[in-house]
């Protein structure tokens, strides 16, 4: 089953002198079940690529159709609505509310959607407890570690059942050791059907992931399906990655 598909996905940023083409024709599908990284340098158009996939913004040209509806000409009122059922995310700075505990946190996309009290606190605790988390509900994010904060946010990202869960650099602010755990987390949660997509441009997580998808210059240059993370490090030794980003 094809989860999302873009159709030849074009993104033009017009100034007052300049048009800026950040995403040039585009195309390619993702299956329900995956687990994708997209990686790319800076100015790749790796981050417009996520917002229109994260029904953030929508394309200039091109079609995207996302769990079987498109989604491409929608206007900000129904992509709100889109985004709050099918799509949780995760980023890289968590996100959280500093004055309300983890499980208020995990609550609030479930108060968006309408969802009576005691369902949202039933439902936040499963979250919580499915990223190792519910002993932690009734503290405030500042009392809980950055690997925590996360998968609080991950559990938030869950409690509505997404379709898909994106996530945008989101070992970006943990230690080596605390990303691990957290992409041991995604690859539970892969293993259990939720589809995930990430954008990260470092190599040690993206082979993690069964599939990379490499952009520069706002065209898809490599797509690559890997079976294990020996051979994900051997793909990733051959993309054109910074010196310092090197495996």
């Amino acid at each position: 089953m094809i989860m999302l598909q873009v159709n030849n996905l074009t993104k033009v940023y017009q100034t007052e002198k300049i048009a800026v083409t950040a995403l040039k024709g585009v195309s390619f599908s993702i299956e329900a079940g995956s687990f994708v990284s997209i990686m790319g340098p800076s100015g790749s158009g790796k981050s417009t690529l996520m917002n229109i996939l994260g029904c953030l913004d929508t394309p200039t040209q091109g079609q995207y159709i996302l769990d079987g509806v498109e989604v491409s000409r929608m206007v900000e009122r129904d992509l709100a609505k889109v985004r709050n059922a099918k799509i949780g995310f995760v980023f890289q700075t968590f996100n959280l509310l500093p004055r309300l505990s983890c499980l208020r946190n995990v609550e609030l996309p479930m108060i968006y959607a309408g969802i009576n009290e005691k369902n949202r606190k039933k439902r936040a605790l499963e979250a919580l407890e499915r990223v190792g988390l519910a002993n932690r509900a009734d503290h405030l994010p500042s009392e809980i570690s950055g690997g925590q904060r996360q998968r609080v946010a991950i559990a938030r990202a869950l409690v509505n059942n997404p379709a898909i869960i994106m996530a945008d650099e989101p070992t970006g602010n943990l230690d080596t050791r605390t990303g691990e755990e957290i992409m041991a987390v995604f690859q539970e949660l892969n293993q259990e059907g939720v589809t995930i997509i990430l954008v990260t441009h470092e190599p040690d997580i993206a082979q993690h992931t069964q599939r990379i998808l490499y952009f520069r210059d706002g065209r898809l240059r490599e797509d690559n399906r890997v079976s294990d993370p020996v051979k994900a490090r051997d793909i990733l030794a051959q993309l054109p990655l910074p010196e310092e980003e090197q495996v």
